[in-house]
């Protein structure tokens, strides 16, 4: 190859190396960075300001224009709050997931307002029932208080049999076992009564605020003389 046109290449290439070692230099010099420090002094650098770590940021071309606005790194009172507003929206949300799943069950289990009616004069009869049982108890261990207390008469001054007082403190078990037996059939009477508002009041909300078409049973009339319980 003539010594000329060799020189010619070797300009050429030393000419696009050039060109692109400036075209990198103008790209990487092609931004300014800014940011205030603590004592509010505007520092305008040519690279990402590594010790303004935490502060805001501005990406500006070299006319000034801002090409892009930094945002401060949160505080941590910032965090905090953040963390706690997304504990409240999951709390939230495990809340409503529960109603829904307690709504789905109280609609499973109840076909209709008299359905909850029904059920509430069945659970009642059943504590009565048990009452009844237990006053019946009750009346009989009172009978043989009464007829120990005739025995133990004799032994006011001598040793009473050790059978006799065994019988004794027997029947005083069974009268406070079924005393406390009829006063906690009574108790669950007033929870059956407060649960069962708590499902009517929650059956009707529910029902009413369905929207039509929805398949949801329609609430009926409440029978308040239901005294017994009904056979489904």
């Amino acid at each position: 190859m003539p010594k000329a046109t060799t020189l010619v290449v070797i300009i050429c290439a030393l000419g696009f190396a050039v060109s692109a070692a400036h075209a990198q230099q103008t790209q990487g010099a092609g931004k300014l960075y800014r940011y205030v420090d603590e004592r509010g002094k505007v520092h305008y650098l040519d690279r990402p300001p590594t010790e303004a770590a935490g502060k805001p940021i501005d990406q500006l071309n070299r006319q000034g224009a801002v090409l892009k606005q930094g945002e401060a790194a949160p505080t941590p009172e910032q965090l905090a709050a953040r963390e706690a507003d997304k504990r409240r929206q999951q709390e939230e949300q495990i809340r409503v997931r529960e109603e829904n799943r307690r709504n789905q069950a109280l609609l499973d289990t109840y076909a209709s307002e008299k359905d909850i009616e029904d059920s509430r004069a069945r659970a009642i009869a059943a504590a009565n029932e048990s009452i009844r049982d237990s006053k019946a108890k009750l009346a009989e261990a009172l009978k043989r208080q009464e007829k120990l207390k005739a025995e133990a008469e004799f032994y006011q001054k001598r040793e009473m049999p050790a059978q006799l007082k065994q019988e004794v403190r027997n029947n005083e078990r069974e009268i406070a076992m079924q005393q406390e037996a009829i006063d906690k059939r009574e108790r669950e009477i007033g929870a059956i009564n407060a649960r069962h508002d708590e499902d009517r009041r929650r059956y009707l909300e529910i029902t009413k605020s369905a929207p039509k078409g929805s398949g949801l049973a329609s609430a009926q009339p409440v029978s308040t003389a239901a005294t017994s319980p009904s056979k489904r």
